[in-house]
């Protein structure tokens, strides 16, 4: 038989930290907490737009199980004795860096211009991870400053949003659609 969800001790305001210290639900470690997991929830609606044998899949899924490890390292103090022993290993921003010099290499033209967001929907949900993620990073900065956190987890973190800007670019290429450039000038003439 399952055990319930939901505990009341957060009742007042507070949740549990992975030591079993307790923090506000506000408190930035929390922030941290959260944004990740929606991007990860977010990777797992992207996931469920594609098919199962998709190229992306045994990639996305790794990210997610990374996302998850990265939590768990969040998610305790550095000055607790009860340390996480999930944490990424060294590499795992190269691999990233590996993965979007492959779609790089297969794109015909190089990113020199901004791109509004769109094109299908596989496309579009990239730059919702991408920017989610962004806002992850700008939260585990904040953190950072306040307790370090592992620096291959910042590194890895830093290397996702570029990765989705890159997926995009791929899926829409691969679909045959145009790309939407954002071009300043062009309201500048008005």
């Amino acid at each position: 038989m399952s055990g319930k969800i939901y505990t009341r001790t957060g009742d007042k305001g507070t949740t549990g930290l992975y030591d079993g210290s307790r923090v506000d639900k506000d408190d930035i470690r929390i922030e941290c907490l959260g944004e990740i997991d929606e991007v990860n929830s977010t990777i797992g609606l992207l996931r469920s737009k594609l098919a199962f044998e998709h190229t992306w899949q045994k990639g996305l899924q790794r990210i997610q199980v990374e996302l998850m490890d990265s939590m768990a390292h969040v998610a305790t103090p550095s000055s607790s004795p009860n340390k996480s022993r999930l944490t990424l290993t060294e590499g795992s921003d190269v691999w990233l860096e590996k993965w979007m010099d492959e779609i790089e290499a297969s794109l015909p033209t190089a990113t020199e211009y901004f791109l509004l967001p769109g094109g299908n929907e596989v496309a579009a949900l990239c730059h919702v991870v991408r920017v989610q993620m962004r806002r992850a990073e700008r939260r585990m900065i904040t953190l950072n400053k306040q307790d370090p956190i592992n620096p291959v987890i910042l590194r890895f973190i830093n290397r996702l949003s570029d990765l989705f800007f890159k997926l995009s670019r791929e899926e829409l290429e691969k679909a045959g659609i145009t790309e939407e450039r954002w071009n300043l000038f062009r309201y500048k003439k008005m």
